[in-house]
This record gives structure tokens, sequence and C-alpha cells, in this order.
């Protein structure tokens, strides 16, 4: 227990705790703008389907005051094949933002489009896409081509990449530190609370080989649990915290950094787990001397996760760029069914490294392709030279993890999003025969404990582009995701395809994950006026 940043032995009685201080005031918005405050109190809840799901908080209490942060970037412009054939970018396999779009639509609010990254909603479902044979190769590549449902003069390129699964019992043993923000901030019900119940889930996940440490910060940091495997400790020294102080995240990162450093297993996970709304506000603010401390712990081997609690001061801009260079994952849980997805379901994907620096390289065939544009990614791109530079880090895949991208392309013979060129020189040949080839794609990484970078390399045939028709099944779900997210964040190409389209795109899939999308879709038509008449 911690209070008034002192910490307790589980079981001991803490002395009364003082009045709190009044609260102090925000931190710059350094990484991103606040989402203001919405003028109107949160409409009911929109969807009986959502408020019956188990583990679904509806909110009975108030909500704070609104200071949320987000680092949300513009969609990504169309480019010319002609003068930019090639695409590059760092893989992604966070999925915290659909997650916490979801809090919003349950919420019956608006969702902030900075909040949106699609492609961390592509990726927060699975899809069929082919097992790698072994962990010598630990992907399976996969791709298709449809005709745009938005769009019948464009096609979507999908890139798919399965990681391999990997047994609890074949999981290296792990040294996890939990840290856990107790400051009152966190106080909320689905706050600490609900960070309590999920680490606990993940503690009886856990096999006699792992090793868990508890580190709280609140105003100051202490070490609540040293390393154990017993979950019946665990368990209890997670059941007696209690929120109350300021917020010392700096601090708090360092003390579990240094935990994480002296019960190092070599060869095996070591991963400090940060649960947190992401209020940072004392320890060590400036966000530079940050990111620093987590590359150096990240490059002696000491991964960072980051799982964003509650609402109101939220701040996910935080949350994922700290995760990002501490080559872990970014999950928002907002119930306990989440809880379990990231930290039960998902554990080894979660845990388990099997790819380092995971890079996407795309290179057009002019004769074939006109002009694309990569849908979501924005925040992951990289320079076409970084592609084979191995001192620029890149995302890392878990075990059983996948990955998405969708291109929407431009065939040469069709009408593009621009208009055509006036002087002849400046146009592209119209090839209408395509070749052999539309693109060719290159992936490239580092196995876990390699400096050394291997490819793997796949075509897609042009006639693939001639001959797309209509998505169906797994297809036609990813593109009904994709235009979700698309427009949430008001991209202007989809302007006519209206909500319902979205929702029939989906289909009628089965699964709760996959039933909750499209009752999502309806939860956005009720905030957009002029999708009405395509619903």
């Amino acid at each position: 227990m911690v209070t008034n940043g002192r910490v307790f032995a589980p079981g001991a009685p803490p002395p009364p705790p003082p009045p709190p201080p009044p609260p102090p005031p925000p931190p710059p918005a350094v990484l991103s703008a606040p989402v203001p405050a919405p003028s109107a109190p949160p409409a009911p809840m929109v969807s009986q389907t959502l408020a019956r799901m188990p583990g679904v908080a509806t909110a009975p209490y108030g909500t704070p005051a609104n200071t949320e942060r987000y680092a949300g970037q513009q969609v990504a412009a169309v480019q010319d094949v002609a003068t930019n054939p090639v695409s590059t970018f760092s893989v992604d396999v966070d999925t915290g933002s659909y997650a916490n779009v979801r809090r919003f639509l349950r919420e019956g609010q608006p969702v902030p489009a900075e909040a949106v990254r699609t492609e961390e909603m592509i990726n927060y479902f699975r899809y069929d896409y082919p097992r790698p044979r072994d962990a010598a190769e630990p992907f399976g590549v996969s791709t298709d081509v449809a005709v745009t449902p938005w769009n019948p003069d464009t096609r979507l390129i999908r890139i798919g990449l399965r990681g391999y699964d990997v047994a609890t019992d074949r999981r290296p043993p792990a040294n996890l530190v939990f840290l856990v923000d107790v400051s009152g901030s966190m106080g909320q019900p689905d706050k600490l609370p609900l960070v309590k119940s999920a680490l606990t889930m993940l503690a009886g996940r856990l096999t006699p080989r792992d090793r868990v440490s508890i580190v709280v910060y609140a105003g100051a940091a202490g070490i609540v649990l040293d390393p154990t495997a017993d979950p019946n400790a665990i368990k209890a020294a997670l059941t007696c915290l209690d929120a109350g102080g300021s917020t010392a995240g700096g601090e708090g990162i360092a003390l579990a950094y240094t935990t994480a450093r002296q019960h190092f297993v070599k060869g095996g996970i070591n991963r400090i787990l940060l649960a947190t709304d992401g209020d940072f506000n004392v320890g060590i603010s400036d966000n530079t001397a940050l990111e620093q401390l987590v590359k150096r712990n990240r490059d002696d081997g000491i991964t960072l996760t980051t799982l964003g609690f509650g609402r109101g001061n939220y701040n996910e801009a935080m949350m994922e760029r700290i995760a990002d260079i501490g080559n872990g994952n970014y999950a928002y849980i907002d119930s306990a069914m989440e809880a379990r997805k990231v930290l039960d379901d998902e554990l080894s994907a979660t845990l388990v490294t099997i790819a380092k620096d995971v890079k996407v390289h795309v290179e057009f065939n002019p004769d074939a392709v006109r002009q694309y544009r990569l849908i979501g990614y924005e925040n992951r791109a990289l320079a076409e030279a970084d592609f084979t530079n191995d001192a620029v880090d890149a995302g890392d895949i878990g075990a059983g993890h996948q990955v998405t991208a969708l291109y929407e392309v431009v065939p040469v013979d069709a009408k593009g999003w621009s208009d055509a060129r006036r002087y002849p020189a400046n146009r592209p040949l119209a090839k209408t025969t395509g070749g052999t080839e539309c693109a060719y794609v290159k992936l490239r990484y580092k196995l876990p404990d390699s400096a050394t970078s291997r490819e793997i390399a796949r075509a897609i045939p042009a006639a693939q582009l001639r001959s797309a028709t209509a998505p169906a099944g797994d297809m036609a779900f990813v593109t009904a995701v994709a235009a979700f997210g698309q427009k949430l964040r008001g991209d202007p190409l989809l302007a006519r395809f209206t909500w319902g389209d979205v929702r029939r795109l989906a289909g009628d899939p089965r699964g709760p994950w996959r039933q909750e999308f499209v009752e999502l879709t309806r939860a956005a038509g009720l905030h957009d006026a002029g999708s009405a008449a395509g619903e």
C-alpha cells in the first residue's frame, strides 16, 4: 500500500491519510493538444447490445473534466507512382486506439479524430492468414486484391503477416515488473480497481519459472513486492493497493527499470508493464529525458508495455509513444473482457518477441499502378533509405501477432484521384498491359537475439488487379474496419460511403468481437447526421 508516497507491507494498517493536497496543474502538452471538454453531458448508452456485454462498465459515476491528450496525424496523402513509387513503414501491433474509440462510442460521445489510428483498428482483429513454417522464418506472408467498395475505379491491396505461435511450456522465463500508478487520479472505478483485476488475471497465467515484482508510484515510488512466482502473494499485494497523491511517473519508471535490471534473466523476457491513466505530472516531466531513459533500457534488453486505463485525464499520446520507444506494445483496457483478451488470450503475443525492427517496403510498378495511398500507419512512416539501415529502430512483433496493411491503388488505365497533367512529358505512360507484377513487397526483420537483418520478398501479380472482384469474407471485414477508422478520421475519400455501407460490408460476422464491431458502427452513425439516409 502507498500512502503519501510511503510503502506499507500487505496487511499492515497505514496511518490515517491527511487531507489530499489540491491537484497540480496539468503539464504542457508537448506531444499533443488536449481534447476540448464536451459542451454537453454525455448522451445515454447508444446500444443495448453493448450495454449487455459482460464485463463492460457503463460509467455510472460522473465524468471527470476532459484533459485527454492525443497525437493523431492527418490522413496520408495520395502518392503518384511516377514520382514516388516506394512506400516504407514500420509495423505496428498496438491495439489501444480501437479500445479507446470503443469507450467513446459506448459512452455516447463523439470520437476525437486525433484519437483514431486506423491501423490499430485493423490489427485489433484476427484474420485467416497462413501459419509460418517455423521460428527460422517467423512470418507467414499473404496478399490479396479486391475492388474498393467506396470507389469502383480503385483497388485495395491487402498485405497480411502472421507470426508463429509459442506454446506456454516453450515460452522463455519472464522477469516482469508491474509498475502501477496509485495516484489520486487512479481512484475512479475504471482505473485502479480494473488494473488490480487485470494484473491478477495475468498473474494466474504465469509459470513457476516466471517472477513478478510490483512497483508503485504516487508522489514517490516504492517496491510493494519483491520478485516472486507465488500467485497468491501477487494477488495479495495487488489487493492492498489504494489510490492517493500526485503522480511521479518518471520516478516510478526509473525504479521499475532498476528493479528489472537487478533481477535480469539472460535469454528470458525482461519487461515492465506500466498500468496508468498516463497523467504524468511530476517526476521526469520532460518528454525527451523520459524517452531517453526508455531507449537506454530497451537497448539493454528491458522492454516496456503500456496498459492504459480510464478517461477524463487520459494521456494516450505519452502511452503510445513510450511503448513504441520501449519495443513493447500499447493496449487500452476499458473492461474485464478487454483485460482477458490482452493479458490472457493474447499473453504470448504481449510478452514474447519473435522478431524486432520489422519494416515493410512496397515498390509499385508504374506499368500497372498510377497512384496509391497507405491506409493508416501515418506515424510509422519511414524514409526509403531507412529500410536497409539497421540503425533505424522499428516495431517488434510478438508470438502469434498479426499485422495487416491496406493500400488503395489506382490501376494505370483507370481514373485517378487527381486530374491528368496538361503536358505529355509530365504524364505517366498508359501501359494497360501492366506487365506481370503490380507491386513488390519486402519485409525486413531481425530475430530477437540477432543484430543481422533478414528479408522476405513477395511479388503481387498484376493479374490480380485486372481480375479483382468485390471483397468477401475476411477481406470484406478488414475493409469494413478500415472504412470505420477512416470515416472517424474524416477521410474525404469516404465522404459518400455511409455507416450503413460499412455495416453491410462487415456482414453478419461470428464471434463477440466482430459482432461488437457491427454495433459500434451503429453507434458511430448516430453522431453523423449526414449518414442518416444511408442507414
